[in-house]
């Protein structure tokens, strides 16, 4: 019996240290508020301006017009983006903490209320009734804990991580003017050539879809394919609406 608990104990401590936990890990980070407006700014940039140059083109613009187009086009995409980007995190923002007002308030006037809710919260991810009531009676005790898991359950939101207005506007702004900037500066260098216009921009839409999808579980072929595609039937739709355009007015 001696020698077999010490082998039972000696089994135990050496499985005990044979596994090793990483519990140090880091995520991408897809909620900083910088990633959507960066990318959807950077595509955008491209993909409009792209057609916004193909349309003056086709219509037979001579390359002053198309370079003054684009240039436009940069120029008010870019705070067209940035402020919309601006008012619309802002105002979730807003809306959100409106949500969580309410919140803080049922859980200083209605907390048994707001404890079985939790409870049944927990119930209904498999937790067993009596932990999930231990655990949100526990939870109850500190009120500014209490709002937080109230808040990151009910709402989906981590009460210290809500997006920034000024970094997804300037993030939008600055992936907006560098995006719109691609198609235009052949003929800003005086190259009146759509072809490279074109062609540069549909580079530059592959290489951001393929970053893209770093951050996303789809393939880098595929996610810059899928850009590439896009721009090119803007472009080739904006060309042909130009070109028609320019025959009937000419």
């Amino acid at each position: 019996m001696e020698i077999r608990n010490r082998v039972t104990s000696l089994d135990m401590t050496t499985t005990t240290e044979s596994f090793e936990f990483e519990i140090h890990h880091a995520h991408r980070d897809v909620a900083g508020g910088w990633l959507r407006p960066t990318v959807f700014g950077m595509m955008d940039g491209l993909c409009s301006n792209l057609a916004l140059v193909a349309g003056v083109a086709g219509a037979q613009g001579s390359t002053k017009a198309v370079a003054l187009a684009g240039l436009a086009g940069l120029v008010g995409g870019a705070f067209s983006m940035g402020t919309g980007e601006y008012t619309s995190v802002r105002s979730q923002n807003e809306s959100m903490l409106a949500e969580i007002e309410a919140e803080r308030h049922e859980l200083r006037h209605n907390p048994l209320a707001e404890q079985r809710e939790l409870a049944e919260m927990y119930v209904k991810r498999g937790v067993d009734p009596e932990l999930a009531q231990a655990v949100s009676h526990q939870l109850l005790r500190d009120p500014d804990q209490a709002l937080e898991v109230h808040v990151r359950e009910e709402l989906g939101v981590d009460l210290h991580d809500l997006p920034n207005p000024w970094t997804a506007a300037i993030s939008s702004f600055l992936s907006f003017i560098a995006g719109a900037a691609i198609p235009l500066l052949p003929y800003l260098l005086g190259i009146d050539a759509l072809g490279v216009a074109a062609a540069l921009t549909l580079v530059a839409l592959f290489v951001a879809g393929a970053v893209v999808a770093r951050y996303t579980t789809r393939t880098w072929w595929y996610s810059g394919a899928r850009q590439l595609l896009f721009g090119l039937a803007s472009a080739a739709v904006t060309y042909g609406i130009g070109h028609l355009v320019g025959a009937a007015v000419g």
